[in-house]
């Protein structure tokens, strides 16, 4: 039987393969529709322990995530945090959503994240938008479920509280 474990550490665990995942080249198709790893762990982190993944935390792993993307610093660290905020404040109603619900929100959560995103480098280098700058919302949102359920069973399994 595996002992009760240290929450922080799952939650560092598994935010550091999300940025793993975020970061991992993929062929240029593919790369277009990757899902938004480490905003979806926040997301589950900020709904299922609220006390333990906050605000603080999306803010430095979005400040993580645009150094080693390499994009202007604090982009994905606002974006992260406006999110985070959010979800932080309507945790009770969204543990009640259904998983797909739930998949609807974290693809609105991600549409805005990508907004911020976007906004700001725009603000900073006068960008313009690409073609399939939104594409990661849909698979964010179909990813929802699987990474839920995995997330979740550890989770469980570990007795993390």
């Amino acid at each position: 039987m595996i002992e009760k474990i240290n929450g922080r550490g799952a939650i560092i665990g598994s935010l550091f393969i999300a940025l793993i995942l975020a970061i991992i080249p993929l062929p240029l198709v593919a790369d277009a529709f990757r899902p938004d790893w480490v905003l979806v762990c926040v997301f589950y982190w900020t709904i299922a322990l609220p006390h333990r993944s906050n605000v603080g935390v999306a803010f430095v792993v979005g400040f993580i995530l645009d150094i080693l993307l390499g994009s202007t610093l604090g982009v994905r660290a606002l974006a992260m945090s406006i999110v985070a905020y959010i979800v932080a404040t309507n945790f009770t109603r969204l543990r009640n959503f259904s998983v797909w619900q739930q998949a609807l929100v974290v693809g609105g959560m991600t549409g805005l994240a990508k907004i911020v995103v976007f906004w700001a480098e725009y603000l900073v280098q006068d960008i313009q938008l690409p073609a399939g700058y939104f594409y990661p919302v849909i698979t964010t949102s179909v990813a929802w479920p699987w990474i839920f359920l995995l997330l979740r069973k550890l989770r469980r399994q570990w007795k993390i509280s």
